[in-house]
């Protein structure tokens, strides 16, 4: 899988450095380049954001540097062009597997009040959103998209299951979760867990997480 991620600060993704998506990238399992949008600005001083037009507060990105830099990383639109916006599709499990299947991705990360919306209709397909609330900017949803994607990259887990049993990966939330020691400050393990019997095990994995799905997302299962 081949990233580009276009942003004002690319310095923020060297987060992606530590870690499983570090490691997928020192194997070469897919590569992520950050493009400087303001190394594309026409403008004397790189200057790219200006006043809306009908007023209101703040700044808006403007749209040359940033048709100026998709067109020069992704000239033939081999890549699903996205950008991150609060406005944008929730993005989900579902989707998030569904993206892991592209072989390009091109991700656009706003800042200020917005983006002009003529580069958004001229260069952008999807706009996506990690969820109802606003950030300063789109570098932090970027990097969640990344980091969940790449979960479904071959060979970056190390577990190819550890995807199947997740959260959001079925239509409840995960289990709890147990290891070493068995008896932690007094509390034991539940001990269905160290009993060897994979049914009861299952049954009771099964049970928590509806237990745990109906008390903190009971919206999952209103139509299941």
């Amino acid at each position: 899988m081949k990233i580009d991620v276009l942003t004002l600060f690319p310095e923020m993704f060297d987060a992606l450095n530590a870690s499983l998506a570090g490691k997928a990238r020192e194997k070469g399992l897919y590569s992520l380049n950050c493009h400087n949008i303001r190394d594309y600005s026409a403008d004397k001083h790189k200057k790219c954001d200006d006043t809306p037009f009908g007023g209101g507060a703040g700044m808006v990105m403007t749209p040359q540097p940033i048709h100026d830099c998709i067109a020069a990383v992704d000239p033939e639109h081999k890549s699903l062009r996205i950008f991150m916006s609060p406005r944008g599709r929730v993005l989900n499990q579902s989707l998030v597997k569904e993206l892991s299947e592209k072989d390009n991705l091109l991700i656009l990360c706003g800042h200020y009040e917005g983006v002009d919306q003529r580069v958004l209709d001229m260069d952008i397909d999807m706009e996506l959103s990690i969820g109802d609330y606003v950030l300063s900017g789109g570098e932090i949803p970027a990097m969640a998209l990344i980091d969940s994607v790449l979960r479904y990259v071959p060979d970056v887990l190390g577990n190819c299951e550890s995807t199947v049993d997740e959260s959001f990966s079925q239509p409840l939330l995960e289990y709890p979760q147990y290891t070493r020691p068995q008896n932690f400050l007094g509390v034991e393990v539940p001990e269905v867990l160290i009993s060897g019997h994979h049914a009861n095990i299952k049954k009771w994995r099964h049970e928590k997480s509806l237990e745990i799905t109906r008390k903190n997302r009971p919206d999952l299962l209103e139509d299941k």
